[in-house]
């Protein structure tokens, strides 16, 4: 039960992640990485385009801005799209020898290494991989906050 190991735990913070979605980044993923196409990309661009939205505060309503980005919050279908979008960001951690556990846009990295070798070298990966995901969220138009 005890096998003498340490685990390190990082957890990563994105910000507003399903509001930064990029529709034409998902649905080119969706095809290219999950061989999704014909009626069923066609369905999921109808879900994500022609949204708008408003907003009542204090007893006035906003104009109506039409979202370019996102994927609808409080769908079933929201976080799913996310996590397909966000993919790569799970194989970059896997490439560094981690394990992540992840719901929705909150993830959990985490190693375990016997007592013996704890050491600042067993760190690097983690420094790395944070490095590295936080240029490709770039490219998604995500923001990783590695602070």
């Amino acid at each position: 039960m005890d096998n003498q190991q340490v685990t390190l735990l990082a957890l990563l913070d994105s910000s507003a992640v399903f509001d930064c979605v990029d529709h034409d980044i998902l649905l080119s993923r969706l095809q290219s990485s999950f061989g999704l196409g014909g009626i069923t990309l066609t369905w999921i661009w109808s879900f994500l385009t022609d949204r708008s939205q408003r907003v009542l505060f204090n007893g006035s309503l906003s104009i109506e801005i039409m979202l370019l980005f996102g994927v609808p919050q409080g769908s079933v279908l929201g976080p799913l799209l996310f996590l397909m979008y966000a993919a790569q960001i799970f194989d970059i951690i896997v490439s560094f020898g981690l394990s992540v556990l992840t719901y929705a846009d909150d993830s959990q990295l985490y190693t375990s290494s016997a007592c013996q070798h704890r050491n600042r070298r067993w760190l690097q990966p983690v420094g790395r991989m944070c490095r590295r995901a936080q240029s490709t969220d770039e490219v998604q138009r995500l923001t990783l906050n590695v602070e």
